[in-house]
């Protein structure tokens, strides 16, 4: 009997090492560097833990850990109505983290369910003071209210709300179609003030270009007459130049001229007009004079008085200054038409929009 008691004494002794070593165990708590630790016993809140290895008394003391990093939270998508009686479906993100753990386990049941619940009413009532319109282009301010109430709320249950982020807003499916046209519609507005303001630019430029082009022509042509008149001016100076100078050599050749002479020539000049096919000839003297002095002429009847020796000749002086071959040709140049440049007249402008172009690049 005494033998076989002595292994079922053994297994005893065995089983209670085991047992009191894994209550032992239960006792050990390691708490992570991100963690803040809370040790109850008995029902009694005794403190916190700090992290690494801790031992408590296992079986009647509870520890709690609760996570020190940011959370992000997803605020669940609902619709909500606007200001303008638009539906909109919204959906957000909420960033928190714990910084009392003591008021986050003990003054409520859970932070994080709370959180998002007091996101959702709260998202709810701020968008329902906005329009539609608001709502879209003011984010930012969504998220900045919506930020501080529940960061003022959230302060009693030791959880500070970091940040706030509108992650969609989604009109309903009416609401939407009727953006979509009103978007089309305002984008065929602006198309249609682009395509008059290009057709109004393209109508000043091409009335400036016309109005350029006609003062163009009115310089061109205005200039064409002053040379014309010049060429003109000089034409008839030479002419009436090469005429006096004719008549005053003609002059100085007949002052030594007999009657005899001017009798030839009286018969020559009707012999010439007697030559043509006309039946009338209107004689611009007095016929029978010249008869006479030729018969007397050929007669010999009247002696035609002669020259006297020692007759002064006019002087060359009376001819006045003929032009040499170098003023002619200078004349020539002077009256040729200047060669214009068609590309440097285009490029000017008149003063007036000079002007102008001035005053725009003041402004």
């Amino acid at each position: 009997m005494l033998l076989g008691s002595i292994p079922w004494t053994g297994l005893i002794t065995v089983f209670l090492i085991i047992v009191i070593v894994v209550i032992f165990a239960s006792g050990v708590v390691i708490v992570q560097p991100y963690e803040q630790g809370l040790q109850i016993r008995l029902g009694q809140y005794i403190g916190r833990m700090n992290p690494g290895f801790r031992w408590v008394i296992p079986l009647i003391t509870r520890v709690v850990k609760l996570d020190l990093r940011t959370e992000v939270m997803d605020v669940p998508r609902q619709e909500v109505i606007t200001k303008d009686n638009s539906p909109t479906n919204v959906d957000a993100i909420v960033y928190v983290r714990v910084i009392d753990p003591e008021k986050a386990y003990f003054e409520v049941m859970n932070y994080r369910s709370a959180t998002v619940a007091l996101a959702q009413t709260s998202l709810r009532g701020i968008i329902g003071d906005m329009e539609l319109d608001e709502v879209l282009y003011n984010r930012d301010i969504i998220n900045a209210r919506l930020r501080d109430i529940l960061d003022r709320e959230t302060d009693a249950w030791g959880v500070k709300v970091e940040r706030v982020e509108i992650k969609e807003v989604d009109p309903v499916g009416p609401v939407k179609q009727a953006m979509t046209e009103q978007t089309a519609a305002e984008r065929e507005r602006r198309a249609a003030i682009l395509r008059a303001d290009g057709e109004k630019r393209s109508a000043i430029l091409k009335a400036e270009g016309k109005r350029q082009s006609i003062i163009l022509e009115a310089e061109g042509e205005r200039q064409s007459k002053i040379l014309r008149a010049e060429g003109d001016r000089t034409s008839r100076i030479l002419q009436a130049q090469g005429e006096a100078q004719g008549l005053r050599i003609i002059s100085v050749g007949s002052r030594p001229l007999d009657r005899r002479a001017i009798t030839v020539l009286s018969l020559d000049a009707l012999k010439q007009m007697a030559d043509g096919q006309a039946t009338k000839i209107i004689f611009p003297f007095e016929v029978s004079t010249i008869v006479k002095q030729a018969a007397e002429y050929l007669g010999a009847t009247v002696e035609a008085p002669e020259v006297p020796e020692g007759t002064e000749v006019p002087p060359e002086d009376i001819l006045g200054e003929i032009p040499s071959r170098e003023e002619l040709r200078a004349t020539e140049e002077a009256a040729k038409v200047p060669d214009i440049d068609i590309e440097k007249e285009m490029q000017k402008k008149p003063k007036n929009l000079v002007e102008e172009e001035e005053e725009k690049e003041g402004l």
